[in-house]
């Protein structure tokens, strides 16, 4: 009964939801965009009240234009910003530091890879701003990032809806049970991962960022390479 309450609701406000949520989770707010993405994903699939082409659409578009905000903002405010205010929402020293150090080696491409793991989604684009990427390179990584990332999350997203739909019984107890170990293995993969760049990061740029020259801050560096590099 109340399943069938919700559904009007969810098919409704839908689409709305997932373009807000995402987009604020570009711009640098954290809040789960992905799970919005593929929650609304596996709804059109087991329902058939939300259409999955429009769900992606509107999750590629929140994704580029909240990864546009975000790369203003991080050109306006840069450093001083992430500083002062990181900390509140989860942005942590040493997340500042990875995401300093993925860019220093890899460019601008961090902003496409960044749309596919948690602990750059959020402030890959605010972070392209700070190291002052160009216009050009960073539309082309956050236009195609936010698509592809819509498209494989929505149509995974759908695709479980659908044989969730199509299953009945034991079955679908144990399709749900692969789907609840896969997500807690994605989890420790990710939080490993993290552990690890942390320690290159750190160990790349060990000045603390509170201790930070003020000329540096001023144009948007956020650390000092270590001596030798």
């Amino acid at each position: 009964m109340f399943v069938e309450t919700i559904k009007p609701l969810i098919a409704q406000h839908g689409y709305f939801a997932v373009f807000c949520i995402v987009m604020l989770e570009s711009v640098g707010v954290p809040i789960p965009g992905e799970t919005a993405l593929v929650l609304a994903a596996i709804f059109a699939g087991a329902t058939g009240l939300l259409d999955i082409k429009l769900v992606m659409a509107l999750a590629a578009a929140g994704s580029i234009l909240g990864g546009g905000i975000g790369f203003l903002a991080g050109r306006r405010f840069g450093l001083p910003l992430l500083l002062n205010h990181g900390g509140k929402v989860g942005l942590s020293d040493d997340r500042i530091k990875i995401g300093q150090y993925l860019f220093d080696h890899h460019g601008a491409k961090i902003v496409f890879f960044g749309r596919f793991v948690a602990i750059l989604r959020i402030f890959a684009a605010f972070l392209a701003g700070v190291n002052r990427f160009g216009w050009g390179q960073f539309l082309f990584y956050n236009a195609t990032g936010g698509v592809v990332w819509a498209a494989i999350f929505g149509l995974g997203g759908y695709a479980f809806g659908d044989t969730i739909e199509r299953v009945e019984g034991p079955l679908s107890k144990i399709v749900l049970a692969l789907v609840v170990l896969g997500v807690a293995i994605g989890w420790w993969l990710i939080h490993t991962q993290e552990q690890k760049l942390i320690a290159r990061a750190v160990a790349a740029y060990p000045t603390p960022l509170r201790g930070l020259a003020p000329d540096l801050v001023a144009s948007g560096r956020i650390v000092q390479p270590a001596a030798g590099e």
